[in-house]
């Protein structure tokens, strides 16, 4: 015989959690991009999530590249969040790749105008195969320019810029001159902690005296 279920058991499962619609950041316009379900709202602070840059601004020209964004503050049955990172899908990237030349990749970290950290991927798709001199060459403008250029900027500028191709369209003007490329990617970009100020070590103890010898 079946037990009869307890009155005013407690409420598990499914149930107990609620649906909270997620938004981009501002700089995409807080599009709607889905929801996630939690018991707590503390519990969604901090969430990754990702979709295209097709879906958030309607252009399905745009969905080989990858938004990833981050819950950083929870009102009501809403989520918020902040940009993380972003990355081109591997078969758009394999798609561009063409025998008898090269590919020139260059990891680079920047830091904003207000103090954000990023890590950024970049590749440089040649024409013809590059020596090493050359692929030296175009490495070091790329992170001289990109450095000088993320720190003129606020984040939200920044990634824009980033995301809508018009950095790459100007590290393919720098690139040019050094040797003939055929195509400038950001493939990924991620964001960091800040790095901690440095504290100033302290002077090292004096030593001490000798003692006297005994006489």
């Amino acid at each position: 015989m079946a037990k009869k279920s307890q009155i005013g058991r407690k409420v598990e499962g499914w149930k107990a959690k609620s649906w909270f619609k997620v938004h981009v950041p501002e700089v995409f316009g807080k599009t709607y991009i889905g929801d996630t379900i939690s018991s707590d709202p503390d519990t969604v602070m901090g969430r990754i999530m990702q979709t295209s840059l097709g879906e958030i601004i309607q252009d399905y020209t745009k969905q080989h590249i990858k938004i990833r964004v981050k819950v950083n503050q929870v009102a009501g049955d809403a989520a918020y969040t902040e940009f993380a990172g972003h990355e081109l899908t591997r078969d758009y990237m394999r798609s561009l790749v063409k025998r008898r030349t090269s590919r020139v990749d260059a990891i680079i970290p920047v830091i904003t105008k207000e103090g954000t950290h990023l890590r950024i991927t970049i590749t440089c798709l040649t024409l013809s195969r590059a020596n090493i001199s050359q692929v030296h060459a175009i490495r070091a403008a790329l992170r001289q320019f990109l450095a000088a250029y993320a720190a003129q900027r606020e984040m939200s500028a920044f990634v824009k810029d980033m995301v809508s191709g018009e950095v790459a369209k100007e590290l393919f003007k720098l690139v040019k001159p050094i040797y003939p490329v055929r195509r400038v990617e950001i493939v990924k970009s991620k964001v960091e902690g800040g790095a901690k100020p440095e504290t100033a070590a302290a002077p090292p103890a004096p030593a001490p005296e000798p003692a006297p010898a005994p006489v």
